[in-house]
């Protein structure tokens, strides 16, 4: 049995059974089971219940599949019968392959469940470290994350509580009042979101991390595909957004790689971002944007070119952030050349190198602000 799927694997059963479990409840359920003792059947039951049945026709439902998953059966108000064997919880490490099956023949089930604490482990491990089975699960990981846009406020007015006095409505509410002005509407500029790009580096010595960065990308695309623009560098510029709008994060990804013909090849950021500025940032996508560029800043060409290229971008953009997968190492110093050209031009040198760095940097792309 593969026990890697656990906690995620039940929640993707339940969607097949019909159950309506949105991602947001998905992640409110891993969170509620970081914090119960997995180890205890009554308390996974009650977590899963309560944050992913939204209507009392789904418990049914969430029985069954709560049955069939963990092999417990329960009465119709949540308890467990009389002589009901008692499933047991044995904690897995992430990685850890299935147990020999008992020789006694016991009936007695078991629940093989990813423990919090390794997940907890996981989010802060190096991404270019991890086993492949850890990279399944980090994929799972990725797949839930729920990246809120940096907003800005529009041109567009609109009816608001506070804010300037909208004469046209003052007018026309005073034409049915007599002409006396018993109410006094509102109006504001209403908020949308701020684009974001992302400029991914897929070179060789970025492949051990280019998957996760890419399905981080598919990830923010997929909250707000209008609002989202998405490019490799490598030897060349491959704009990769149409392809990761897609909804399935495998199709996506699959997608993505079969348009990226440099993957795993050289650094040449300097003439890629110059490619970008000519024919995508100068004529609007950069434009009051958060820019984030994923990279080591390993740079094969011109470092001058570099320098002079990001600070195109600086003039341009909203924000610049630069992610780079090692900045998070102990003794890091950016001394490559290509950061060295970039740092003057930059807001934030962020790390990129696990799942906890990358919640980090969704929340710095929220707030985003010139320095």
């Amino acid at each position: 049995m593969d026990v890697l799927p656990g906690f995620v694997g039940f929640t993707r059963a339940l969607a097949h059974a019909g159950l309506p479990v949105a991602t947001d409840r998905a992640a409110a359920y891993l969170d509620a089971v970081r914090r119960v003792d997995v180890a205890d059947p009554e308390q996974v039951y009650w977590a899963g219940r309560l944050t992913l049945c939204s209507d009392p026709d789904d418990f049914a439902t969430y029985d069954a599949v709560y049955t069939r998953w963990f092999g417990l059966a329960r009465d119709r108000d949540g308890t467990v019968p009389r002589g009901e064997a008692r499933a047991t919880a044995e904690l897995v490490p992430l990685g850890a392959t299935e147990p020999a099956a008992e020789e006694d023949g016991s009936e007695d089930s078991t629940v093989h469940a990813v423990c919090a604490s390794d997940t907890e482990v996981l989010r802060s491990r190096d991404i270019g470290e991890l086993t492949e089975a850890e990279r399944e699960h980090l994929r799972q990981m990725l797949a839930l994350l729920r990246p809120d846009p940096p907003m800005r406020r529009s041109l567009r007015l609109r009816p608001a509580r506070r804010g300037a006095l909208d004469p046209h409505r003052t007018v026309r509410a005073m034409l049915s009042t007599g002409g006396e002005p018993l109410r006094l509407p509102r109006r504001s500029r209403s908020p949308r979101p701020r684009r974001v790009v992302l400029l991914v580096d897929v070179s060789g010595s970025m492949r051990p991390y280019a998957d996760a960065l890419l399905r981080f990308a598919h990830a923010v695309t997929r909250r707000t595909p209008g609002a989202v623009e998405s490019f490799t560098l490598g030897t060349r510029l491959t704009r990769v957004s149409r392809q990761l709008r897609q909804r399935d994060p495998e199709r996506a990804l699959a997608a993505a790689g079969r348009a990226v013909a440099d993957f795993a090849g050289g650094t040449r950021l300097g003439d890629t971002l110059r490619a970008f500025l000519d024919r995508w940032g100068q004529r609007g996508v950069a434009r009051q944007s958060v820019v984030v560029v994923f990279s080591d800043g390993w740079e094969r060409g011109d470092a001058g070119l570099l320098g002079e290229q990001m600070g195109r971008m600086r003039r341009l953009a909203h924000a610049v952030l630069w992610v780079n997968p090692h900045a998070g190492k102990d003794g890091y110093a950016p001394v490559q050349l290509g950061m060295t050209a970039a740092l003057p031009h930059i807001d934030r040198l962020l790390a990129g190198h696990s799942v906890a760095t990358l919640d980090r940097l969704i929340r710095e792309i929220r707030d985003a602000r010139r320095t």
